[in-house]
């Protein structure tokens, strides 16, 4: 249907369009500014921001340190899967006798050092002074793998 018969569509010229869209424009507000003061504090309960999720200095470190040991078993592992898929012997029964092998070798020789730790006596000491005398004694225990020393009197 043409623009010239259709009695909705007004045809104007470009004079006419840039001073109705003029007029338009100055008829609303294209911008708005809130200039009200932000409150210090509000009733919203805080929100977890993305990322890391909010923790102590310590747990902050402990995870960095967990994060950091976790890529170093990255090389091992790839260098066994070219040493498995270069041999063309990938089976996971291997695969999973090589991933317990470490555990079952580790276990039965941490029982019996616990039990040889256990079975040793304390030996006797005795000492002779002259004089006054202050003694002390210190019990100290470092055990495990990263070691820690225990100190007891």
């Amino acid at each position: 249907m043409p623009a010239e018969t259709d009695p909705i569509v007004t045809v104007m010229t470009e004079q006419e369009a840039e001073q109705q869209a003029r007029r338009i424009i100055a008829d609303f507000a294209t911008s708005y500014r809130n200039t009200d003061p932000v409150p210090a504090v509000g009733a919203a309960p805080p929100v977890a921001q993305p990322g890391r999720p909010p923790m102590s200095q310590r747990a902050v470190d402990a995870s960095t340190v967990m994060l950091s040991a976790s890529v170093a078993t990255l090389p091992p592992g790839a260098i066994a899967i070219g040493v498995m898929l270069a041999s063309g012997y990938a089976d996971p029964v291997v695969i999973g006798m090589i991933c317990a092998a470490p555990a079952v070798i580790a276990v039965p020789i941490s029982a019996i050092a616990r039990l040889l730790r256990a079975a040793k006596p304390e030996p006797d000491v005795h000492h002779h002074y002259n004089g006054p005398v202050h003694q002390q004694t210190t019990h100290s225990s470092t055990r495990g793998v990263w070691a820690r020393t225990d100190n007891r009197q």
